[in-house]
């Protein structure tokens, strides 16, 4: 647990989440890093408190913040949604996109039988507005990377809505298309190849600006 621990203080954790493990699970026998990190406190003596502010799909690797009181994690649940709380994601797609940067905007519906969403037409029941703004950071002949801002935050937004607009995300056999799959198997990409790699925030008690990154050796690699 120490080595996820990017920051620590009085009131707050940055965690660097691996791919793989859960935020936070019910599932009996399931690790998760909430209950990690309830573990970690209790092993230095401390309250196990942990405010849950934002979450990663569990695929999904990256910074993600947490609260050890309840008014931190009020006050930085107020920092997200006021945008005072940011977060950037990188992503390695399949293709070439043919722009600098763009923003889409589709209607996104979740099917909870199957843990699936999609984009759907305007008026779809249950449908809710997803955008997000992206910046081509770098390309080859095959695949680009990717910076990614949420506008919303829906269920599986960043891979539905990539895949949708014809780039989806290497490593993500949900859903990849027949020839990101393979494309995927021939870059040795295993996993979603997304990463929270960026958290701007101000801190809840100090006021001070703070930012926080991770290094994107493991997509430059592809290059």
């Amino acid at each position: 647990m120490d080595k996820m621990i990017v920051y620590e203080d009085e009131v707050l954790l940055v965690v660097h989440k691996p791919a793989g493990i859960a935020t936070e699970t019910a599932r009996v026998g399931q690790a998760d890093l909430v209950s990690e990190l309830k573990n970690y406190r209790r092993r230095k003596g401390e309250d196990a408190y942990i405010g849950v502010v934002h979450r990663l799909d569990q695929p999904v690797e990256g910074l993600l913040v947490f609260a050890k009181d309840a008014p931190t994690a009020r006050t930085l649940s107020g920092s997200l949604q006021k945008g005072r709380l940011t977060k950037k994601y990188a992503a390695l797609v399949a293709g070439v996109l043919d722009a600098q940067e763009g923003t889409l905007t589709d209607m996104l519906r979740k099917d909870g039988r199957s843990n699936l969403s999609a984009v759907v037409p305007s008026g779809t029941e249950g449908a809710k507005e997803a955008a997000l703004h992206w910046k081509l950071m770098r390309h080859n002949e095959v695949c680009s990377l990717v910076e990614i801002e949420l506008y919303t935050g829906r269920h599986h937004q960043i891979r539905v809505q990539m895949a949708h607009a014809g780039f989806p995300l290497l490593g993500d056999f949900k859903y990849g298309s027949a020839s990101s799959k393979q494309l995927s198997n021939q870059l040795s990409v295993n996993s979603t190849a997304l990463m929270a790699y960026e958290i701007h925030l101000r801190h809840p008690a100090t006021g001070e600006t703070m930012e926080f990154s991770l290094n994107l050796d493991k997509f430059h690699k592809i290059f």
